[in-house]
């Protein structure tokens, strides 16, 4: 399994850095795996669409869902579309709200190019020769965790968007490669947690038993290597900044 970064920025992309989007690929099997501004064009530089098996968003904040909307017409129009609808893992709403922004011609499209699945409604799914399960974190919203195994081996885990704390590391439990976001530099006493800080994030790797922290969607206000620091100073093992065109072998 091959996890590539397809954009970690947050709250919106950069001139170098689409936003959050990732590509959870084997041999016969590609998840895109949030779909923030910018990654659709990343995404078709690693696949041809036609070989796209599912999309999955964790929640449906602009900066992980936005290219929904062009994928759309990709998905319709495209030379290489793939030849029926594409599954759609989300959270409920998720197709009400990109039909809101769609023209009522578009919004009768929306059933031949997407296969829309409610993460509420299951817990996990075969997706090509992949498991993936699933579970709420805290984020203000309705937001998921995910890890795919192979083979019966849980190799991913990525945390969306989440607060720390005991749901994410259910979510992410028993992974060896963990993607984890740090999309606040401090945590405010007056605020509700909705992200973690890099030393968060470690912390979030140390607890789930991982191997590999991919550090991703960092705060603006921290450079990456403090954030690297940051996060080594709670976790023993091997700490990635996700950058966009990164690939890692799980």
């Amino acid at each position: 399994m091959d996890l590539t970064v397809l954009g970690s920025a947050t709250p919106y992309p950069r001139p170098d850095e689409p936003a959050s989007g990732y590509l959870v690929q084997t041999g016969t099997t590609a998840i895109w795996l949030d779909a923030g501004p910018g990654t659709l064009a990343e995404l078709q530089r690693a696949i041809a669409l036609r070989d796209l098996t599912a999309i999955v968003v964790s929640h449906q904040h602009a900066d992980h869902t936005s290219d929904l909307l062009t994928a759309y017409y990709a998905l319709r129009f495209a030379e290489d579309r793939p030849d029926r609808p594409v599954p759609l893992y989300a959270p409920r709403g998720m197709l009400e709200a990109m039909a809101a922004f769609l023209g009522p011609s578009s919004r009768t499209g929306l059933p031949q190019a997407l296969d829309v699945r409610d993460l509420a409604e299951e817990r996990s799914a075969i997706v090509g020769d992949l498991e993936m399960a699933w579970a709420p974190v805290e984020h203000g919203m309705p937001a998921f965790g995910f890890t795919f195994a192979q083979h019966g081996e849980v190799l991913l885990g990525y945390s969306g968007d989440s607060a720390p704390g005991p749901a994410v590391d259910t979510a992410l439990a028993g992974a060896t490669t963990v993607l984890i976001e740090a999309g606040t530099a401090a945590q405010l006493p007056t605020e509700p947690s909705v992200h973690h800080t890099p030393e968060e994030a470690g912390a979030t790797a140390a607890a789930v038993g991982a191997a590999r922290l991919v550090l991703t969607h960092i705060d603006g206000s921290i450079t990456q290597e403090d954030a690297r620091v940051r996060a080594r100073s709670t976790f023993p093992g091997e700490v990635i900044i996700a950058r966009r065109g990164l690939t890692i072998t799980l």
